[in-house]
């Protein structure tokens, strides 16, 4: 097992990331994607907050090297602010299943930057192995997008275009990441740094906006806040804290190739959530999904 700690911490970072999708979906969708990004980052930032202060008896990290915070500082600004953003907005545009489809490009965009940024090698089997991971998850979610009709195309193609923005903004933050992870560090403070950033740059969003909520939009976001605290701490809390362990222990194309699987794991969850239908092609999919997987484990 602690041969594959990496590789078990970025399976258990797609389980969490899996209920995180269901939850948003559900929130974004009464409230929109901003709005949740916003709330979901302070919910998370308390998780955290207390979790440091409990484990390393601190509350901010203040003592942290100011290479370490302006790496994972941009990190939390590309991946948790823009990309995140982005990813909430397709999950209302085009739904969480196909959303999830097009954050299986993140580990074939980390794996580039990783060889361009981090002289990363990957042997063939590996690199076979993550694409027979990302086929499987194509082959299963794709099924969706080939059944949408001509009224559907104009949002369909917004929609992936946020997905493609929201998959991009994940692998350039999980790059920044690991740069300003050397050594021996903590990622649970890691994670706590990202979120502070992120946070920070929202609460100076809504200051600099005057964003304010009609008494309406108050009632949607009381209503949403249950759906939002459950997706908060599987994502922002337990699934990046997890995402983190994963990329300073494993090679950063494998771990994402293994914390591309939510689309997989949402198979089941959607179908007991919102009675979707599995087909044939949804359960090949899965088996060939599962063998990349299996490669990378065994080989």
């Amino acid at each position: 097992m602690d041969k594959f700690f990496g590789e078990f911490a970025a399976l258990l970072t797609a389980i969490s990331w899996s209920f995180t999708a269901i939850f948003f979906t559900i929130a974004a969708k009464r409230i929109g994607a901003l709005a949740v990004n916003r709330i979901r980052l302070y919910f998370a930032s308390l998780m955290l907050l207390m979790t440091q202060l409990i484990l390393y008896g601190n509350l901010i990290p203040i003592h942290i090297d100011s290479n370490r915070w302006l790496w994972l500082g941009i990190s939390g600004i590309i991946g948790l602010v823009l990309g995140d953003s982005m990813l909430l907005q397709a999950f209302v545009l085009i739904g969480t299943r196909l959303t999830m489809l097009l954050m299986s490009l993140v580990p074939i965009v980390s794996t580039l930057l990783a060889w361009i940024f981090l002289h990363e090698r990957l042997a063939p089997i590996e690199i076979l192995a993550i694409f027979l991971t990302v086929a499987g998850i194509s082959w299963v979610v794709l099924e969706k997008a080939n059944s949408k009709d001509g009224s559907y195309k104009q949002k369909f193609r917004t929609g992936i275009l946020f997905g493609l923005g929201g998959a991009f903004g994940q692998a350039l933050g999980l790059i920044a990441a690991k740069k300003g992870m050397y050594g021996d560090f903590s990622a649970l403070t890691a994670t706590l740094m990202r979120i502070l950033v992120a946070t920070a740059v929202f609460l100076l969003f809504t200051a600099i906006k005057k964003i304010t909520s009609s008494p309406t939009k108050i009632e949607r976001i009381k209503s949403s806040l249950l759906p939002i605290l459950g997706g908060s701490f599987f994502g922002p809390f337990v699934g990046i804290w997890l995402s983190l362990i994963a990329i300073k222990y494993a090679n950063i194309g494998i771990a994402s190739a293994l914390m591309a699987l939510p689309p997989i794991f949402l198979l089941p969850l959607t179908r007991w959530i919102f009675k979707e239908k599995v087909s044939w092609r949804s359960l090949f999919g899965t088996v060939i999904a599962f063998g990349g997987v299996a490669m990378i484990f065994l080989f």
